[in-house]
């Protein structure tokens, strides 16, 4: 065996796991583009790819997800309905 090349073998949770990591930071700078952008037409370029890129996301985390690896956990209703009052009071304000 040759020591210099070394293999590695992913399992399919880590390649998908990659590949999300790596399609929430694409989505990251689309959002940044269409925010920073100085033209109309940049802007609707960069959010056309960013809906297309949260599509994406959306995809892989829904596949990870049915087959166990991206478990979540429901949150509690009453800190989801703390969290409501607190934003509705700050758009009322």
């Amino acid at each position: 065996m040759n020591t210099n090349t070394q293999e590695t073998n992913m399992s399919d949770k880590d390649l998908m796991e990659n590949v999300l990591q790596l399609e929430k930071g694409v989505c990251d700078l689309f959002l940044h583009g269409t925010i920073e952008s100085s033209s109309e037409d940049v802007h609707k370029a960069f959010c056309m790819a960013l809906n297309s890129s949260l599509a994406t996301q959306d995809t892989i985390y829904n596949r990870m997800a049915e087959k166990g690896w991206y478990p979540t956990e429901q949150a509690e209703q009453s800190k989801v309905d703390s969290v409501k009052q607190k934003f509705s009071e700050k758009m009322s304000a």
